[in-house]
């Protein structure tokens, strides 16, 4: 079994695997129905999903077959959000057609729908595993009850500016929700006697004067990560939402990132028809991944079973 696990897709309708530290491609799979707009890796690092249009396809990590083991049909138009339970029991998606849908993974048919209303551009699993957070076009954040099966909260953080990201720190004490207009709105996250999560608001940041594409908290809970349409990804420190070091050099937008599970590096995904591997404590792209003939707009990475330098081992 690889022991670090890296993937990046995009509208090639291609996914490719890398050596993370060569930079080698050594796996291509056709994903020939659509582009792919999100890859997640179970944490076991057996199966990958691939959010396309309309469906959601999972292969096999560790075999070389290109067919899927599975395919999620459900979706009406893009899925632009996929996601595991801690597990593997069941995997969570959302769409364009304005719904959170919860799927058990042994079978195509969807378990449960929720109706958001507007087109999803995000979900996030709470680390409680009980609660689903979705961000959508009209700037509304909702969070799913799995077990009331029902929504328990509502945010408008800005009315009619699109969340295009969500995150949730791993903690489970705060939430970033990342919009069309460069700003991140922060929560700190806290359970009430009811079990439902309380929002209450932390700050506001202008992060960036373009659309983000992506947030992410680090797994230690020390930075968040913006990507963004002006091509530069920032790191803010969580302590005080001061600038810690902005990593320049994609040329065109920057889609999507992912930490390595110490902190230390960050993979991001390019409309430049490439991803690169950023060491944190230098701010350089320490290895390019270069295959890809058009835009790569999603990234996966699990280097988590490691100890160390994990991205380096």
């Amino acid at each position: 079994m690889s022991s670090v696990v890296l993937a990046t897709a995009g509208y090639d309708h291609t996914i490719r695997f890398w050596e993370a530290t060569s930079g080698c491609c050594y796996r291509t799979l056709q994903y020939a129905e659509s582009q792919v707009n999100k890859l997640e890796i179970t944490a076991d690092k057996t199966k990958i999903a691939a959010a396309g249009n309309p469906q959601v396809r999972v292969f096999d990590v560790n075999s070389n077959d290109p067919a899927p083991l599975i395919t999620y049909d459900g979706h009406a138009g893009n899925v632009t959000s996929v996601g595991f339970h801690k597990d593997g029991k069941w995997m969570y998606t959302g769409g364009e057609d304005g719904t959170v849908r919860v799927w058990d993974i042994r079978a195509p048919q969807c378990q449960r729908t929720y109706e958001s209303r507007a087109a999803v551009n995000s979900v996030v699993l709470h680390p409680n595993q009980g609660e689903l957070i979705s961000g959508d076009q009209t700037g509304h954040i909702r969070v799913w009850d799995l077990t009331a099966s029902a929504c328990s909260c509502e945010l408008v953080p800005e009315i009619g500016t699109a969340v295009r990201s969500l995150t949730v720190a791993l903690d489970g004490t705060m939430i970033v929700a990342a919009n069309n207009n460069g700003t991140c709105y922060v929560w700190r996250m806290m359970r009430g006697a009811s079990l439902t999560t309380h929002f209450e608001p932390l700050h506001k940041l202008k992060a960036h004067t373009n659309i983000i594409l992506k947030c992410l908290i680090s797994p230690d809970c020390q930075q968040l990560a913006t990507t963004s349409a002006d091509k530069t990804v920032k790191l803010w420190n969580l302590d005080g939402f001061t600038l810690d070091r902005t990593l320049v050099g994609h040329t065109r937008w920057v889609w999507d990132c992912v930490f390595s599970v110490d902190a230390a590096y960050l993979v991001t995904a390019s409309s430049d028809a490439s991803a690169r591997l950023w060491d944190l404590s230098s701010g350089d792209a320490i290895r390019t991944y270069s295959g890809h003939h058009k835009a790569v707009v999603c990234c996966a990475l699990n280097d988590s079973a490691i100890e160390g330098r994990d991205a380096e081992g």
